[in-house]
């Protein structure tokens, strides 16, 4: 009998939001060792992400302000103390996976943070072993974060290339930072070129994601894969679009799948075409999910369109759509604005969120109980 009040017990905790459970741990010790317990804080999780609950939207603004707001209501709009608390010092979102973020900051300090639990780490540094060219000239420093169900272990990757001045010569390294055993460790050389000087990773298919180039100056990027399981490279190819049109582009993760945004102008019109690739390496599998045409939604060409979460019942995606602004290299998000598509309708919805900033970045997580490990720090002062 006390098993089954147990269990129905644990069947409607699961239920509840991180914001609640932390409550309910003040109430008990019992309490506390059952919400605190990895089988409850993995069946929480699976919970939420079988069920499409207890997700949010994660709002960076001016590069150090953090805003989150509830996905089912769209609502809810709250900010966030980050690790670096109230110094305007710009940080970036190296990736999320299961509720956990990795941040860097100006000073390349790498953080685990769980905006849920408000528990971050600081991670170890580690240094570049390779030795630059003889005479180097440019350096690229790509990352990727996510969890590997296998080791259950969640893994941050960096590569880095340092490139010489003659001949096109470069060298290059990988490293993994593991959570479990908190420490760095190098793993065989990847060949391929990376190019842009920063670039983060999405996470699809336990495997992390980028763009690079197979020769250097081919100016063709290829999709790369990294195993997190087996720690293995592999190219995927991308679906037949129309690559003779000028165009923007996005490519990232959508609830497990493989999913490219390509935006380019035809005759008085934007279009909006988004591909899926529904069995993970195979180029066939790719689908086109959208091809949307609204002029009056998108008036500022070029303007960035990202798709970031289905709707819980799968008939609409929620989009990001961001007009661009040049200033010498570097792109600004000039606006930003959220929609529905509804698939079945082919109709577009404006969402309507009070508070939220006019331009910013955007992230789609979970929120989760997930623990960083025992070096953790919490942030005591939550924003009103």
């Amino acid at each position: 009998m006390a098993t089954f009040f147990l269990d129905e017990m644990i069947e409607i905790l699961c239920r509840l939001s991180v914001k609640d459970l932390l409550r309910f741990k003040c109430a008990s010790k019992h309490w506390c060792s059952l919400i605190d317990d990895p089988y409850f804080i993995k069946l929480h999780l699976s919970h939420s992400l079988k069920t499409k609950t207890n997700h949010s939207l994660l709002i960076r603004q001016y590069e150090y302000d953090f805003f989150s707001v509830n996905y089912d209501s769209g609502e809810t709009i709250q900010r966030l103390n980050h690790p670096l608390g109230e110094q305007k010092k710009a940080i970036k979102i190296l990736g999320s996976s299961n509720g956990l973020l990795a941040l860097i900051d100006d000073n390349d300090r790498i953080f685990l943070w769980n905006p849920s639990t408000r528990e971050f780490q600081v991670l170890p540094s580690t240094e570049i072993e390779i030795s630059s060219p003889s005479i180097c000239f440019d350096r690229s420093t790509f990352y990727g974060f996510g969890y590997d169900p296998i080791s259950d272990d969640y893994k941050l990757v960096r590569m880095v290339q340092l490139f010489g001045k003659n001949n096109g010569k470069f060298n290059s390294e990988a490293k993994v930072y593991s959570l479990r055993s908190n420490c760095w460790r190098r793993i065989k050389d990847f060949c391929f070129y990376l190019i842009l000087a920063r670039e983060f990773g999405f996470l699809a298919n336990n495997a992390l994601h980028w763009m690079v180039f197979k020769p250097p100056k081919s100016g063709k990027q290829n999709l790369v894969g990294f195993d997190l399981g087996t720690e293995e490279f592999r190219f995927l190819e991308l679906p037949d679009f129309s690559l003779d049109k000028l165009f923007c582009y996005d490519i990232k993760g959508m609830e497990g799948y493989i999913c490219l945004t390509a935006t380019y102008r035809e005759i008085n019109t934007v279009v909006v075409d988004v591909w899926i690739m529904e069995e993970y390496g195979v180029k066939e599998s790719w689908i086109k999910l959208i091809s949307w045409n609204e002029p009056h939604f998108i008036p500022r060409f070029p303007s960035l369109v990202v798709p970031l979460a289905f709707s819980k019942n799968g008939d609409k995606v929620l989009f990001n759509i961001s007009y661009k602004c040049r200033n010498y290299d570097k792109w600004y998000n000039l606006r930003d604005k959220f929609v529905w598509y509804d698939l079945w309708g082919e109709r577009v919805e404006k969402v309507e969120i009070r508070g939220i900033p006019t331009s910013f970045d955007v992230h789609f997580y979970v929120e989760s109980l997930v623990p960083i490990n025992g070096n953790a720090v919490m942030i005591n002062n939550e924003m009103p």
